[in-house]
């Protein structure tokens, strides 16, 4: 069975893909950002058969060498590393393009140094921008509207540029909006279902812009779909339900399962500079559906449903304090 690495393991996708790649009977190894307490973060709180299962190793993914010893001995690469909130990359844009794009080319470095049989490169549906079509389709052009986006951009092009010069074996796979148990605070729909479990004052940003809204574990079973088809190396392949929804009817939605209706009150600390606003994401899944064989199975109300419980039986990651930037 193929041995494989996941950068970013111990994050909110990362965890369900480690999960999943257990269960499947690969060897997993999980690179975790290194931190003095010792912490695996999510992986801390994974059923004790699967913690048990994997090796973990600590380093920084700006540190070429940590992910040079990392990648050594591995089949596969799972590239889930990144600094992901948007608010944020107003705030520290050269952390992200660390991050983001140094980190991307150490990885790639890593895995044409040691041979890797496939790399599977993390994008976003962020990297689209305001959908110029929809659904958007992965020939849609690139659009860096916020410095998370730009960062995205540039570490998908860095692992283009990999396949096309060195015929290192890569995809870029491209989720839209992921949610689940475990999903920052920081993320829409825990911040709304935080505060719903609280009462029923909501403060919110704009309420108008369109998600195509994944739940986590389909997500998790499209990378591994990515990786068992030949067919998707030295392409780009979209993650995503093809229908959206809106702030606004997200509210509703969770309204329901909360049993309740809800004051919404906008802040403006909440909302996105006016050109960095990306209004409408929707996929077009069929790339991953024909070559993958893979589409969505968790309809949105069964996951906004197995999200609430997450959240409300997990008090103690999602306490209301306010804006999370």
């Amino acid at each position: 069975m193929k041995s494989v690495l996941i950068t970013g393991g111990a994050g909110f996708i990362g965890s369900h893909l480690v999960e999943l790649l257990v269960r499947e009977g690969y060897r997993v190894r999980a690179f975790v950002h290194y931190n003095s307490q010792g912490k695996w973060h999510h992986l801390e709180h994974v059923a004790d058969e699967i913690r048990e299962a994997i090796e973990i190793v600590p380093g920084d993914i700006a540190d070429a060498g940590s992910v040079t010893k990392a990648v050594a001995g591995c089949d596969w690469v799972f590239h889930l590393a990144a600094l992901i909130g948007i608010p944020y990359s107003y705030v520290a844009p050269s952390s992200y393009v660390q991050t983001n794009v140094i980190g991307t080319l150490n990885v790639l470095d890593a895995c044409r140094q040691h041979g890797v049989e496939r790399m599977l490169h993390t994008s976003t549906s962020e990297t689209y921008g305001s959908a110029q079509y929809v659904p958007i389709d992965e020939n849609h052009p690139l659009v860096g509207q916020s410095p998370y986006s730009a960062t995205k951009i540039g570490a998908d092009k860095l692992a283009e540029s990999y396949w096309l010069s060195f015929k290192m074996p890569t995809t870029i796979v491209r989720p839209f909006n992921t949610y689940g148990p475990r999903q920052s605070q920081r993320a829409i729909i825990p911040t709304i279902m935080t505060q719903a479990i609280a009462g029923n004052e909501l403060k919110l940003g704009n309420l108008d812009p369109v998600r195509d809204l994944t739940f986590v574990t389909d997500t998790a079973a499209g990378f591994l779909a990515a990786a068992r088809s030949e067919r998707v190396i030295g392409h780009t392949v979209n993650l995503g339900v093809g229908s959206g929804v809106s702030i606004r009817e997200l509210v509703t939605k969770i309204g329901r399962i909360a049993g309740r209706e809800f004051n919404v009150e906008q802040q403006d600390q909440r909302i996105r500079p006016e050109g960095s606003e990306v209004q409408r994401l929707i996929s077009d899944n069929r790339r991953a559906k024909k070559l993958m064989e893979w589409e969505p199975k968790v309809s949105l109300d069964e996951g906004l449903v197995a999200t609430f419980e997450h959240i409300k039986n997990h008090p103690q990651d999602y306490v209301n304090r306010g804006y999370v930037v």
